[in-house]
């Protein structure tokens, strides 16, 4: 089974800089890391193909050249290769755009079994790629996989985290699902894995390797756009209210009535 895992490089501080003209984070000499769900997705990945005694783990991810540093620390993590989609022309996409760019690349990798994705980005907070990703590909997607009780050529079955517990659902292949941490802990890269990332070529894609449309892809392609950065104004100090309980209520509805912000 080939079984694509899609990455993202996300910024590994809160100290970022926006674009003033495209509203939109500013990467470049910014220390990055692998999207710490995706982290899980690839363990995931590598775990399904040792299960299934064989087949082949890809990592998939879209951005700038830099990024290759963190397609060559998933192939030290286990991934057998990595492709980098990479055009100016993707730059500035929203969660629309980056599923339609993915599934494009998806559909040229061809004989896709399985996609895995992490929960969700952390820069962003969305979770919408994953999802957006099956819609454009027609296949079926299941959300928060906590475990993968069985998984074939053909189907898998999988625990869904809920609010209260877990749904047990079984999906045919191929499919995309997205994951939760709960799904394993993953392995820390060892020499052997650290030598064959060194020596490993990164596949580039531009937009037009994968046939995309472009008018569906960077911010022309986006649905959303950011129109306003700014910082929450502070809050006020508070105030500490004592005494009994009677009169902390007392005094908690004076202020109020009054109409003072505590």
């Amino acid at each position: 089974m080939k079984i694509v895992v899609c990455i993202k490089e996300v910024p590994a501080t809160t100290k970022v800089k926006i674009n003033p003209e495209t509203n939109t984070l500013m990467r470049e000499g910014v220390e990055s890391i692998i999207n710490p769900y995706d982290v899980y997705a690839l363990e995931e990945g590598v775990c399904v193909k040792e299960r299934l005694g064989g087949g082949s783990v890809v990592a998939l991810s879209m951005g700038p050249p830099q990024v290759e540093r963190s397609l060559k620390e998933a192939i030290s993590l286990g991934a057998d290769e990595a492709i980098l989609l990479s055009d100016r022309a993707f730059a500035g996409s929203d969660t629309l755009a980056t599923s339609y760019t993915l599934a494009m690349a998806l559909d040229k990798i061809g004989d896709v079994g399985l996609v895995i994705c992490g929960k969700q980005a952390i820069d962003g907070d969305t979770a919408q790629v994953g999802p957006e990703m099956s819609e454009k590909l027609d296949i079926p997607f299941v959300a928060c996989v906590r475990k993968i009780l069985e998984i074939t050529e053909e189907k898998a079955i999988v625990e869904r985290m809920t609010d209260d517990g877990y749904d047990v659902i079984e999906l045919p292949l191929p499919a995309v699902i997205t994951v939760v941490k709960d799904i394993n802990t993953p392995r820390i890269a060892g020499l052997k894995g650290k030598m064959r990332a060194k020596k490993a070529r990164i596949t580039v894609w531009t937009a037009t390797d994968i046939n995309a449309d472009e008018e569906r892809i960077g911010l022309t392609g986006s649905t959303t756009k950011v129109t306003k950065v700014f910082a929450p104004q502070p809050r006020g100090l508070g105030m500490m209210l004592e005494g009994s309980p009677e009169e902390i209520i007392d005094s908690l509805y004076d202020h109020l009535k009054s109409g003072h912000v505590i």
